[in-house]
Formats: C-alpha cells, structure tokens, sequence
C-alpha cells in the first residue's frame, strides 16, 4: 500500500495523532465535567498515556520537523494531562495535599491564559485549530470560573463545552490523515493564512 501524498522530510505529520489523543481525552473529561460520570481509572488511564504521552511524542516529532508551535503545543497539553492526572493520584496516594481550590483556580487560569496567547498563533494556520484553540481557551475560562465560584452548573456547562472542543480537535486530526491519504480534501479544515 502507498501513500498518495508523499512525505518530503522522511518524517510522517505528528499533528492528527497529537490531535486525536487530545480530542479523545478532552471528550472523555468533560463528559465527567458535564455531570454523567465520577472520575474514574479511564479517564486517568487516558490521561496518561493517550493524552499525555501520546502528545508529547507527537511535539517531539514536530520538533523533528521544525514546528515550533506544534511542538509547543503538544508537548505542552500533553504535560498538562500528566499533570493533571498528578493532582488528582498523588493526593489519593498521601503522597501530597490535594490542592485547595485557589490553586485550582490558578493553575486553570494559567492554562487558559496559555492556551488565549497560542490562540494567536493559530491565525497563520487554519480554522479548524483557530476553533480548537478559542473554544479551548473558553474551556479553561470555565473551568476555572466554576471553581473558583464553587458553581456545579458552570462546570457542567463546562463540560458540554469541552465535549464540543475535543470533538472539534478529532475532526481536525482526522481530516488531516484522510486528507493526506486521500491526497484532496475529504473534510475541510479552512484556508492556511500566510
């Protein structure tokens, strides 16, 4: 079997793969935050090794390929899921306190705040990541003003909203792997902005 659309570096696109391991962990999160199921070992099995690892190897690749920004983002949300991940086990472990929810607040906020200035670096990309980075940075926004407010019905907002986000981000890898498969367009991500 060949690829239609050869790979001019000898190294295949890392993008659908940190995508897809981002996409499918964010659903899977905010289904939890959207109030239909406690957080449990998928979600933090997801967390580690598809959200987290996955990425982070993904970032690693793109560095190969000189992606400053794809290599920034990956192997950073990949941190942020085996962070996260961290919050929530070491605690349970004794290992540490659970974080008080200012520091919740802070280290949500601090993500979005993140996520608001890549943002600006998707407006040289596509729309599909412009969607996937601003409905991110609103994620964040709500998370953390849920927590910060002790409000359930924001957080569950949330989650409806992160389900969109990470449906958002599976549709772009996606359409990335069968685009380049297909060699045209079979989903549409939006125009690349010079």
């Amino acid at each position: 079997m060949t690829t239609i659309a050869p790979v001019k570096d000898g190294i295949a696109n890392p993008a659908p793969l940190g995508l897809c391991a981002f996409g499918i962990t964010t659903v899977l999160l905010n289904i939890h935050n959207a109030g239909f199921f406690e957080i449990n070992s998928m979600i933090l099995a997801m967390g580690i090794f598809y959200g987290g690892l996955a990425q982070v190897i993904a970032g690693i690749i793109e560095a190969k390929k000189n992606n400053t920004f794809g290599l920034t983002a990956f192997t950073s949300y990949g941190f942020f899921w085996l962070s996260l991940v961290g919050l929530i086990v070491l605690p349970k472990l004794g290992w540490v306190a659970a974080p008080a929810g200012s520091a919740m607040v802070a280290y949500l906020a601090m993500w979005g705040l993140f996520t608001f200035c890549l943002f600006f670096g998707t407006l040289k990309l596509n729309r599909a990541l412009q969607f996937v980075f601003g409905s991110l940075t609103i994620l964040f926004a709500l998370l953390a003003i849920g927590d910060a407010t002790e409000n359930k019905n924001i957080t569950h907002l949330a989650g409806y909203e992160g389900i969109i986000c990470g449906a958002s981000a599976i549709y772009t890898g996606i359409a990335q792997v069968l685009n380049e498969v297909y060699g045209k367009t079979v989903l549409p991500i939006g125009p690349v902005n010079s």
